[in-house]
């Protein structure tokens, strides 16, 4: 049975932890996109960002793993 104390605390659901996970992701990946960038002038960093992401396309976890070599 729940208590009273845990209905009034409302937890994070799983959709809200994966959300910000993900926009943390997209954070890491656009500040590496960036880095890139600044080191390959001329080439958009839309470009960059997507040659970084396509090593692991299924999805940002998956992106983030591969970008940081984990």
């Amino acid at each position: 049975m729940i208590s009273k104390e845990m209905k009034l605390t409302c937890p994070i659901t799983l959709e809200d932890r994966i959300q910000r996970i993900r926009g943390e992701i997209n954070a890491i990946i656009d500040a590496k996109a960036a880095a890139v960038a600044r080191e390959s002038p001329g080439v958009p960093l839309g470009v960059i960002r997507n040659l970084l992401t396509a090593r692991a396309p299924a999805c940002p976890c998956a992106q983030f793993l591969e970008i940081n070599g984990a």
